[in-house]
């Protein structure tokens, strides 16, 4: 039974999966904790789940949580974790300048992709940032775009400007808002979707094809992504199940 760990500057996703399952599925805030209390959380999420994971795959954008978890996940699961990184098994051909420059999460989804969906294949990660990467039909990682997240678009508009506040992440009625709230709403969800069309757009113009298809993932998935046209499938459990087939292929 494995533990996966996606850890990004917002928040840590953590799930169990054993047997080609994910069995739980859990989220934390990524914030400043010590190794013993990285381990009191992850035992207390595991003890309601009655799960006991006897291994663990970690990919980490923050390097201080790496640094942490290296430590509280052995004391969790009674051995090392597979960490996403150089000299690690990933089975990805990165076909860039600098592979060591492609964050764990974006390898470990790419990783997931291939195997549920085939090559060639288009990933969206509605995190933190807003990644779209592209895997070849040779399966070979070819490169994306990163830009702004979500939560931190709304919150860069709510900050530098007089006169709007804070809303609600959600759908509004539709793409004219009626109220700033509405309006804002529509700028940030279907602003977005047009940001992602946009780039998916160009990808399949520049290299992909039309038959490349389309994952979404991350934090905010159910909030933009079915208002994306290019979007064919929301999946969760991608840089979950990415992670366990690495582990896999370093056990």
């Amino acid at each position: 039974m494995l533990l996966a760990v996606d850890v990004g500057n917002t928040g840590t996703v953590m799930g169990v999966v054993e047997g080609g399952r994910l069995l739980g599925r859990w989220e934390v805030m990524t914030s400043d904790r010590t190794s013993d209390e990285w381990s009191l959380v992850i035992r207390s999420m595991l003890r309601s789940s009655g799960h006991v994971p006897t291994a663990a795959a970690m990919a980490s954008v923050v390097p201080e949580a790496t640094r942490v978890l290296r430590t509280a996940l052995p004391d969790v699961c009674g051995s090392e974790p597979v960490v996403v990184g150089p000299g690690v098994k990933t089975g990805l051909a990165i076909d860039l300048d600098n592979a060591r420059e492609v964050g764990a999460d974006r390898v470990a989804s790419a990783v997931g992709a291939i195997d549920r969906y085939g090559a060639p294949v288009i990933t969206v990660d509605f995190g933190t940032a807003t990644t779209i990467d592209l895997i070849d039909s040779d399966a070979h990682f070819r490169g994306g775009a990163i830009s702004v997240g979500v939560k931190i678009a709304a919150e860069a508009l709510v900050r530098s400007t007089s006169a709007l506040r804070r809303v609600e992440l959600s759908t509004p009625s539709g793409p004219v808002g009626k109220s700033t709230v509405e309006a804002v709403q529509s700028g940030i969800v279907f602003g977005f979707a047009g940001l992602v069309d946009g780039l998916v757009g160009r990808f399949v113009a520049d290299s992909a094809g039309d038959e490349t298809k389309v994952v979404a993932t991350g934090g905010f998935a159910q909030l933009v992504a079915p208002h994306c046209a290019t979007v064919d499938v929301i999946d969760e459990e991608l840089t979950l199940w990415g992670l366990a087939l690495i582990h896999k292929r370093n056990a």
